[in-house]
């Protein structure tokens, strides 16, 4: 069929299918888009109870995520976790990276500027999108869209208040701003003591967020939108000694003082019915301080400040959308990213470092008929640190029917290290002279960029009579040159290094069955099977003075094999009840996996359950509700000894039922 004649069908053509646009930066109907991509909607998050934005992704296929404790928390898909903030998915708010040069590259989840509450949708592209947002979306994207101010209007007051010291807080108010714009405030404050099995170690984290977003209609073609925030995140870090229980000097409980500030504005103007251009900038600041004092007798005292570190971001994109020929549609652009680190730790003694990244972005989807999507993309990246590379992708669609269309696509990623890993220096903050002076990490300006090459294929059904649909995604990952920091030698005088030490292979697939038979209930499953096997690069074994040649060796490749559980299920149930109450229950299962070559989750199942009443009386509305998480009892999902260390102690970290009552007001 023509393109006139798609053009013509095109608002029946899947009009069950949500659109999205985070695939290729097109809007895009699911069945027309390159790769698989989860929508979480706002019924979802709110019917999932989730306090913490991590927690969302166990509704993910593929993703795997353990709680903020002592640890940052963590959101990883298809495993390779390795690092505390997880660099191999983009995160994005409102297009804006979260991926922080202060935090390794990663994403810090205790400081992400928004809440839950504010979220539209979360669309998360399952599978390698470097095309589109860069060599942070080596494994995938997740893009969280907020709210906009248009459809916030009055005030709302709200808390939270269960055991484990759950004490939340929060505001948010909306309105017009003159007669072309409207806004969108929102304040919230966040506390609890998480974890118990403590031993010797103490679990706690606060934040408090402020976040504010204006959007303006300037004319019929131009439209501006300001954005700013501030979120500052307190955890506990330090230890009791292991043995004794008392204090280690040398460690000591402390806060660790976090802060994310940004201001972001972007400009679109329309073009034309098909063509629209959008220039943005954003600024990002990220800081960090958890300082104490060693005592170090007869030696003077020494200051010690291991996250004491300040890394900013400035970013300019631009994008134009135009259609050339009836039948295509193309996106390109460019941007330019500026990032800058300050560390004493593990920058010692350098000053402010810079990187500057620039990036160019095409996409094409091509329709000549209506049985057929195409789509095409390429991206070129110029690092200062790690050099040039390209990532080009090509998908074919086919629609069998209005109903079901198989996806084969093909793709290409690289993913470059940290400031750290290219210019690291950390070293003990102690006089060389002293005698336990040692040089820790050594940064490796040579380091290659891992490169990812994926295979896959994909089926999605959109069964409307039914009302029901079934996104399936069969994939083969090859990751080459696997990074990983890692000891170079058995003397202290080497220090540790970050090179390219493996090949890596992830064959699996993942599946997600949503169906709603009845205008009240909804039903969503999600399964993933998976297998990661690796092989040592010959140039790894070869280092001098490596250690891999010993049971190191063993470990990482242990690690690798199980970074990503083999099995893996979660399910929703959102039900709407009369009396106008709405329940939700969401079941979890894991197989066993490692987040390092040190710590393992070991197998789990958990069930949270949400039960709320909305209610209105008169100008007044809100609703009350009662959430349990971890509803089946107490599981371990993060920092257990493996089972193959020999008299491990009790140091995991145990998710033990936890419970708490809301009262939200609207007025």
């Amino acid at each position: 069929m023509c393109g006139n004649a798609w053009a013509a069908d095109e608002d029946a053509y899947f009009s069950e299918l949500p659109i999205v646009g985070s695939v290729s930066r097109l809007p895009q109907r699911l069945a027309d888009a390159p790769a698989a991509v989860t929508v979480v909607d706002r019924d979802m998050i709110k019917a999932s109870g989730a306090r913490d934005l991590n927690d969302i992704f166990r509704l993910v296929p593929g993703f795997q995520t353990y709680p903020n404790n002592t640890e940052a928390a963590r959101a990883t898909y298809h495993g390779l976790g390795d690092g505390d903030y997880a660099p191999r998915v983009q995160v994005l708010i409102d297009g804006r990276s979260m991926f922080s040069p202060l935090f390794a590259s990663g994403v810090n989840w205790a400081t992400l500027p928004v809440a839950l509450e504010d979220i539209e949708r979360i669309e998360v592209v399952r599978g390698t999108n470097a095309v589109s947002y860069g060599s942070n979306a080596f494994l995938g994207v997740i893009n969280i869209i907020t709210i906009d101010p248009t459809l916030v209007r009055g005030s709302s007051v709200s808390t939270s208040y269960g055991n484990q010291n759950v004490r939340d807080y929060a505001f948010r108010t909306g309105g017009k701003i003159g007669e072309a714009g409207d806004f969108r405030f929102t304040y919230r404050h966040q506390n609890d003591e998480g974890l118990t099995n403590r031993h010797n170690w103490i679990d706690s984290y606060r934040s408090r967020l402020f976040d504010f977003r204006a959007d303006f209609v300037l004319n019929e073609r131009d439209s501006l939108q300001f954005s700013l925030g501030q979120i500052e995140g307190v955890t506990q870090s330090g230890r009791l000694d292991k043995d004794t229980l008392l204090p280690d000097l040398t460690n000591p409980f402390r806060d660790v003082q976090q802060t994310n500030s940004y201001a972001q504005l972007l400009w679109r103007r329309a073009l034309s019915i098909d063509s629209d251009i959008q220039l943005r900038y954003s600024y990002v600041n990220d800081e960090s301080t958890d300082a104490f004092i060693v005592e170090s007798p007869p030696m003077a005292p020494i200051n010690v400040n291991q996250s004491g570190d300040q890394g900013t971001r400035n970013e300019i994109e631009l994008q134009h959308s135009i259609r050339p020929f009836e039948t295509a549609r193309l996106v390109w652009g460019g941007s330019w990213r500026a990032d800058s680190l300050r560390s004493e730790w593990t920058l010692r003694n350098q000053g402010v470092v810079r990187r500057d990244v620039g990036r160019i972005f095409g996409n094409v989807e091509w329709r000549p008929a209506r049985w057929f999507t195409g789509n095409f993309g390429v991206a070129g990246e110029s690092d200062s640190l790690a050099g040039m590379h390209t990532s080009p992708r090509i998908s074919t669609n086919f629609h069998l029917n209005t109903q079901n269309t198989v996806r084969l696509g093909l793709s290409r990623a690289f993913r470059t290290g940290s400031i750290q890993n290219y210019r690291g220096l950390e070293e003990t903050p102690i006089p060389k002279s002293h005698p336990y002076y040692e040089l820790i990490y050594r940064g490796n300006p040579d380091m290659p960029a891992e490169r990812l090459d994926t295979v896959e294929i994909g089926y999605l059904g959109d069964w409307r009579d039914w009302r029901s649909s079934l996104d399936i995604r069969l994939f083969s990952e090859k990751v080459s040159n696997r990074l990983y920091r890692m000891d170079l030698g058995s003397s202290r005088a080497i220090p540790e290094s970050t090179v390219a030490i493996q090949d890596v292979h992830l064959l699996g697939v993942e599946y997600q069955l949503k169906w709603q038979p009845f205008d009240s209930t909804r039903l969503i499953l999600n399964q993933t099977f998976a297998r990661i096997t690796s092989d040592f690069l010959l140039s790894a074994l070869a280092l001098p003075n490596s250690d891999l040649t010993t049971t190191k060796r063993q470990d990482i490749a242990e690690f690798t094999d199980n970074s990503m559980p083999s099995r893996s299920t979660s399910a929703m149930w959102i039900q709407k009840l009369p009396l106008g109450l709405e329940f939700s229950l969401m079941g979890y299962a894991q197989q066993a996996m490692q987040w390092s070559s040190q710590t393992v989750s070991l197998k789990y199942r958990r069930l949270d359950t949400r039960l709320s009443y909305p209610f209105r009386f008169g100008a007044l509305g809100g609703e009350l509700a009662l959430t349990i998480q971890s509803l089946n009892g107490a599981h371990n999902e993060y920092k257990w000894p493996r089972p193959s260390d020999p008299s491990p102690k009790p140091e995991g970290r145990i998710v033990e039922r936890r419970q708490w009552v809301s009262l939200r007001l609207d007025f």
